[in-house]
């Protein structure tokens, strides 16, 4: 009898090439970064932590051949933009001088965030912002990088954003199961947007979960009965 065929290799994580400029080398910033995390290590274990969470090394998009990251003096923390092959990350050297106390897991948290912008899919540009930005964060959340000042509460819609929304999808993750934001994700890969996703993949609308949540939120339970709402 003939041996059975040893199944395909299973396809490595596609990193693309990482780039480093610091445009100002005395600012105190730049000594807080490079003392804090390793640039290569760093920006590489964002992106894996990004397509862990978003993706699956056959799903995983191939687009993106080159990733810059600027640190330079600027207001705010970070943005991201660039073409569908180049990327550019800037990361504010005010704010992580600011950051100074806890600096490794704000650095990392920042890039987490950012990286996720490099590769998730925005249904051809029609996503919601406040989801974007909820997504980005859901992966930082799930990397155990969310700053002390974050909390779970409701807000005044499910898409506010940023950790609002990233508490939100954590709350449908847990719910429906391990990797419902990867098809989430993947669902907006060719198709533009619309909120009917959400029923497709949980079997309820998106305005009855944000009702489920928010009503957990404001009821005070034990953990028991946090689990026992999880898992139903």
């Amino acid at each position: 009898m003939a041996p059975a065929p040893s199944p395909p290799p299973q396809r490595p994580w596609p990193i693309p090439k990482l780039l480093l400029r610091i445009d100002d080398l005395d600012h105190e910033g730049a000594d807080i970064f490079l003392n804090a995390v390793q640039p290569k290590v760093a920006l590489r274990e964002a992106i894996l932590a990004s397509f862990k969470w978003l993706y699956t090394p056959e799903t995983a998009p191939r687009n993106v051949t080159q990733i810059l990251l600027v640190l330079r003096p600027m207001e705010g923390v970070a943005h991201t933009f660039g073409t569908q092959f180049h990327k550019e990350i800037h990361f504010s050297l005010d704010y992580i001088k600011g950051s100074a106390k806890r600096a490794r897991d704000e650095i990392m948290g920042v890039l987490v965030h950012e990286v996720v912008h490099c590769f998730q899919f925005n249904a051809l540009d029609t996503c919601p912002g406040g989801l974007i930005e909820g997504m980005a964060d859901f992966v930082r959340l799930h990397e155990g990088l969310s700053p002390p000042h974050w909390r779970r509460t409701a807000a005044d819609r499910w898409d506010a954003g940023y950790e609002k929304t990233a508490y939100f999808l954590d709350w449908i993750e847990n719910r429906y199961g391990e990797g419902t934001i990867r098809e989430l994700n993947g669902w907006m890969k060719d198709r533009e947007y619309h909120h009917h996703v959400f029923k497709e993949l949980t079997g309820r609308p998106i305005h009855k979960l944000w009702s489920i949540y928010c009503k957990i939120l404001e009821e005070p339970i034990d953990d028991f009965t946090l689990v026992q709402q999880v898992l139903d």
